[in-house]
């Protein structure tokens, strides 16, 4: 029987296929992959990495394969996509080191489906969520010595919120309050945003969207990936509308200096001299809205839930930050120099990022075939680094579940095992400014309350970031000073 040649294409396709799966077997096999499993089709081993943090233990996820498999790196399958999780000092110096490399940035699609406005170019790019991708001033703006003059604005907002909104009650809940503050601040200096009605439009959604980004992607009625892709179209037509007032108060008035990060990124243009869109600029600010407020809030929800756990060190932080207050004149705002003296609060503060870090690691993607102590990484491949293989690793922290600010004192921790912000040319660039906001907020707290817990004894559940049980409940004992 005569066969025509559109008849024969499915045959040829078979046999490319066919032999596109045999040269990659043949490639495989001169490759040594990491020890490890993939898991169930499609979902891998995503529900016990999360069910591991839920359970307020997602360093057992991490600890039961390096034991398991007796090696540094393993691989597993997380949110559809093959891993290869790096674990330790060795691996957390490895993967810093070779940032834009032989890794690209990479966000879960749950991320980008969320937060991101489609563009018309490199749509598929998912450093489009990384707010510094374009833009080389962002960093500069983050900068100590730029970060100065905004002290004074922190220290003010941070006065303002306890007075309204912890003052006048007894009982409080810590975590939805740390966030309100953090986000209200971070419209305020990104963007310029002050009126509490505008940022609470924000806030809301916003809320959504933070929940979403590392759910799976089920766009399903009543799915927190499906509220969260609901908050994420309220967010970026409300940024495009700020954008755009923006862009026209600019052009009439003439500017030529932005007075904040929205006004730069306006006034910016790119390698070709064109402004940038719209819609990445919108992008952008997702994404710093998101590094920012994230960190904070959470940070600041722990510090508040272990000094009320150990009184002694509340003690210690009290009298540091009364005399910084005691040197001030009356409502006078703190300034940088006055931040560099809260030496013992700020290491209160990296105890608190040790024992709960915000940020869990970072996924990065291989742009190449790579090899890491003897196991070769395929190209497209993910990795992960993750804070849980050293944070509390009695190799390099001893008694690590004791709560213990001396460790940061003389040299502190030894080089790559605490890196609540990261490492290598990516190391968060908002570091400097989270400590700013932690410390301000520390040097007010105290100084208006003590605070008992309300119910002794609550979990630190991760979802991602590790939050109290119940977002922190404490009674309140006004304090005047």
């Amino acid at each position: 029987m005569d066969l025509s040649l559109t008849s024969l294409l499915p045959l040829v396709a078979i046999a490319s296929l066919s032999l596109a799966a045999f040269f990659y077997t043949c490639r495989a096999a001169g490759s040594k992959v990491p020890p490890g499993t993939l898991g169930w089709p499609l979902i891998g081993e995503t529900v016990e990495f999360a069910l591991s943090g839920h359970r307020g233990e997602p360093e057992k996820f991490i600890n039961d394969r390096m034991n398991k498999y007796k090696s540094e790196v393993f691989k597993t399958s997380l949110m559809g996509e093959k891993m290869a999780v790096f674990c330790c000092t060795t691996g957390h110096k490895f993967l810093f080191a070779n940032e834009s490399k032989i890794l690209t940035s990479w966000w879960p699609s749950s991320a980008t489906k969320i937060c991101l406005f489609p563009l018309d170019h490199d749509v598929k790019d998912t450093s489009k969520l990384d707010p510094f991708h374009r833009n080389p001033f962002l960093p500069e703006f983050l900068k100590p010595e730029a970060l100065q003059q905004y002290v004074g604005v922190m220290d003010s907002m941070a006065k303002q919120h306890l007075e309204s909104e912890w003052a006048p009650h007894k009982q409080v809940t810590v975590f939805p309050l740390s966030k309100n503050f953090t986000f209200a601040l971070a419209c305020r200096l990104f963007m310029s945003v002050e009126d509490p009605e505008h940022v609470k439009k924000f806030s809301e959604p916003f809320a959504l969207v933070t929940a979403g980004l590392f759910s799976l992607p089920l766009n399903l009625p009543g799915t927190t990936f499906s509220r969260g892709v609901k908050g994420g179209v309220i967010i970026r037509q409300e940024l495009l509308n700020i954008i755009r007032h923006r862009k026209a108060e600019l052009e009439e008035k003439n500017e030529r200096v932005g007075r904040d990060i929205l006004s730069r990124m306006l006034l910016a243009k790119d390698e070709n001299g064109k402004h940038i869109s719209e819609k990445e600029i919108a992008n952008e600010i997702i994404g710093l809205l998101i590094a920012s407020h994230d960190t904070a809030s959470t940070a600041i929800t722990n510090v508040v839930n272990y000094l009320a756990e150990f009184p002694y060190i509340y003690n210690e932080v009290y009298k540091e930050q009364m005399e910084i207050a005691k040197s001030k004149a009356q409502g006078e705002l703190l300034n940088w120099e006055d931040l560099q003296k809260m030496k013992y609060s700020w290491n209160v503060a990296r105890e608190t990022l040790r024992l709960a870090p915000p940020g869990q690691g970072a996924f990065r993607e291989a742009a190449t075939d790579f090899t890491y102590a003897g196991f070769t990484i395929p190209k497209g491949w993910k990795t992960y680094w993750t804070v849980h293989s050293t944070h509390k690793n009695p190799k390099y922290f001893p008694d690590p579940e004791k709560f213990d600010p001396s460790r940061f004192e003389g040299n502190g921790p030894a080089p790559y095992t605490f890196v609540p912000f990261g490492g290598g040319p990516r190391m968060c660039p908002g570091k400097e400014y989270a400590r700013l906001e932690i410390l301000v907020f520390m040097h007010n707290i105290v100084r208006m309350f003590k605070w008992e817990k309300l119910i002794p004894g609550l979990r630190l559940i991760y979802a991602p970031a590790p939050i109290p049980e119940k977002g922190l409940p404490i009674r309140l004992h006004p304090l005047h000073d």
